[in-house]
């Protein structure tokens, strides 16, 4: 069952990661689309801001939780299937973006993004499946990002974890499509979020969290695997795909002025020998 053709009475909604960018603008356009919506995430304050909200549109429930607890999210899937009964659409949004630097390298950094953006989303889709294979019926997209078709600079964690997503759920798809279970992934460019506010490089074809809603809203309606924006960007960066490896790096050095970047930092780098000798 899609969101499009949901009946009334199974419009129900979960949404995690929803405290903030995406997943709160999500949330509130399902509202607005006679969805009930269950959110979580870790804060509870931002769960209840956003549940006043959209208190004048519709219903918002709040359930906070840690993606990276699997029992917590067994605990939030029966409190949803006691609670409220079919769950019909489950959006899996949560994720982190830890910036990583080769030259600069923590262990730490890959854990985290490793446990939220890939086992997050595993923690979260198994209870998910469970409850909509014994209801016969059921709607999943996930989150991931155009830092998952290739390397980026900074996006070792992060990019890795996404291409785990996209090719979980292209393998997954084969068989939740044999049990009733619809299977989407999203694949956004660059949102302007909390998390990509950090990154260093510019980010080409940037849009609001708002605007990633509604075409994430349209492409839930829609017959395709996979959700992607803006499509002349996130459709060129799937092409560089298909570049020689010289090509593509030194394309992508191009882009985000990472070439720019090392100029200028062997510049400051030959300034200081100079005045090093000078002295």
């Amino acid at each position: 069952m899609s969101i499009q053709s949901a009946k009334s009475e199974h419009k129900l909604a979960w949404v995690t990661g929803a405290s903030a960018g995406i997943g709160r603008a999500l949330a509130l356009k399902l509202v607005r689309e006679g969805y009930s919506v269950v959110v979580t995430a870790r804060s509870h304050e931002k769960l209840v801001d956003l549940q006043h909200e959209a208190a004048g549109d519709g219903r918002i429930t709040v359930l906070d939780g840690d993606v990276t607890d699997p029992k917590d999210m067994e605990r939030v899937l029966a409190a949803i299937e006691y609670d409220h009964g079919h769950l019909s659409l489950v959006i899996l949004n949560a994720g982190v973006a830890v910036p990583v630097r080769g030259d600069d390298l923590h262990r730490e950094a890959f854990e985290k993004s490793f446990a939220v953006n890939l086992n997050g989303v595993v923690n979260c889709l198994l209870p998910a499946v469970a409850h909509m294979k014994a209801q016969g019926f059921g709607h999943i997209a996930i989150v991931s990002s155009v830092a998952g078709y290739g390397g980026l600079p900074t996006s070792a964690a992060y990019g890795a974890s996404k291409a785990a997503l996209i090719n979980m759920a292209e393998s997954l798809k084969f068989d939740l499509d044999r049990i009733g279970i619809r299977l989407q992934i999203i694949c956004p460019g660059f949102v302007d979020t909390p998390g990509t506010a950090r990154i260093r490089f510019p980010r080409p074809a940037l849009v609001t969290s708002e605007q990633a809603a509604d075409r994430i809203i349209a492409g839930l309606k829609s017959r395709r695997f996979e959700i992607t924006f803006p499509r002349h960007f996130t459709y060129a960066v799937k092409l560089m795909r298909l570049l020689p490896y010289s090509l593509y790096f030194a394309l992508i050095r191009r882009l985000t002025g990472v070439v720019t970047e090392a100029r200028e930092a062997k510049k400051h780098a030959g300034s200081g020998e100079h005045r090093r000798q000078a002295v």
